[in-house]
């Protein structure tokens, strides 16, 4: 198959992420580039892969539902040197870039991920950095796909959203009522 990405040898790539349905068009679109693509939803799944035939390049979300994403980061940097990871996460923050990069990671990008930056990311050569997104999220976006995010995790609570996010509750009431900023 054809792809406008020059492609080494060996294509193996993991997806570990606990979002489902993010996981899997994620994982097709790798494959419309020319991956070899495997996809789990777990640190236990993604040890055990790590540990049978761990992969020429990785995709791992940051926090899943039974543990880190750095950890994986960490056993896949132990098992194969040559492994070139990219870190995706919903909760940007600098302390965890540095330490997912210190770990082995080539790139460190929030979610949703495009699937072109994924792939400039894996691909980018030693010491080269991607080209910034073509069209990023907006900050408003950015901070509406956080709350969101939260007020997901708090069980769609939102005195505990409010509590954790550090506003007041009708501040966020009024931030959840509306549209999604572009």
């Amino acid at each position: 198959m054809p792809t406008e990405y020059d492609l080494p040898e060996d294509v193996t790539l993991m997806i570990l992420d606990d979002d489902g349905p993010f996981r899997n068009r994620l994982g097709r679109a790798m494959e419309h580039r020319g991956f070899n693509v495997t996809t789990v939803e777990s640190v236990a799944e993604a040890m055990a892969k790590v540990k049978s035939d761990p992969p020429a390049f990785a995709v791992v979300d940051m926090r899943l539902e039974d543990g880190n994403g750095l950890t994986v980061v960490d056993a896949l940097h132990q098992a194969r040197e040559d492994c070139k990871m990219v870190m995706l996460t919903g909760y940007g923050n600098l302390a965890t870039a540095v330490h997912a990069v210190k770990l082995g990671a080539v790139d460190y990008l929030a979610k949703p991920a495009d699937a072109d930056d994924v792939c400039k990311a894996l691909l980018a050569g030693e010491g080269e950095r991607p080209e910034p997104p073509e069209n990023p999220m907006s900050a408003d976006r950015v901070r509406w796909e956080h709350i969101q995010r939260v007020y997901e995790l708090c069980g769609k609570n939102v005195s505990e959203t409010a509590r954790r996010l550090n506003m007041h509750r009708r501040t966020l009431q009024r931030i959840l009522a509306k549209r999604a900023p572009r």
